[in-house]
């Protein structure tokens, strides 16, 4: 499929997503016209599909259903409560992110196989929470090195030089929020029989 086949195939699912948004909102043409300014042979041919949908068509109509511009022309169909998040690949760990707004907390959920690399702590701005789902998180920040299990949590300052990932028994699942310093989680990993904690 080319780049143009491709655009035409979503071009062609506005129309049907627009009549989904109106209807499921309980608005009619007119009133939808009335809001946006656009005839209501327009809104009709828009969405019948026999008007290619343009940014100054769908600009207004995003306003006024007071959806993103992206659910209008590429996210999952309204109602489907599915997120279809673009998983990032690196170094062997798959990350999906869970926000999608620009700046400030950032979540992702994260997958990593066991890749038997050594440690190797880097520092950056900004703090950071962890959260086991399933398997084993080493973590190694400072002078700590500990293994948290599915239910524990870390957080901490990323100015101190850290590392963690799979700790070579099977793959670790584990939530990541990452933000600008300041923003803490005040969550903290349970305390290990042997007395050691995350700091």
């Amino acid at each position: 499929m080319t780049e143009d086949d491709r655009i035409d195939a979503v071009l062609t699912e506005v129309g049907p997503r627009l009549r989904r948004v109106r209807r499921d909102r309980g608005v009619t043409l007119a009133e939808l016209s009335a809001a946006t300014g656009i005839s209501v042979s327009t809104l009709s041919r828009l969405e019948s599909g026999q008007r290619r949908p343009s940014l100054e068509l769908l600009l207004p109509l995003a306003r006024a259903h007071q959806v993103p511009l992206d659910e209008l022309v590429g996210a999952p169909p309204v109602g489907d409560p599915r997120i279809r998040a673009r998983p990032i690949v690196r170094d062997g760990r798959t990350m999906y992110p869970l926000t999608r707004q620009p700046g400030g907390l950032q979540a992702y959920k994260v997958v990593q196989e066991p890749s038997g690399e050594a440690p190797d702590p880097r520092v950056h701005e900004g703090y950071e929470w962890l959260y086991v789902l399933s398997g084993r998180l080493r973590l190694v920040l400072g002078e700590h090195d500990v293994v948290l299990g599915a239910g524990e949590a870390a957080e901490f300052d990323t100015r101190v030089p850290h590392w963690f990932g799979a700790t070579g028994e099977g793959r670790v699942e584990f939530l990541s929020l990452f933000g600008p310093q300041g923003e803490r989680m005040h969550v903290r990993a349970r305390p290990k029989k042997s007395g050691g904690t995350v700091p």
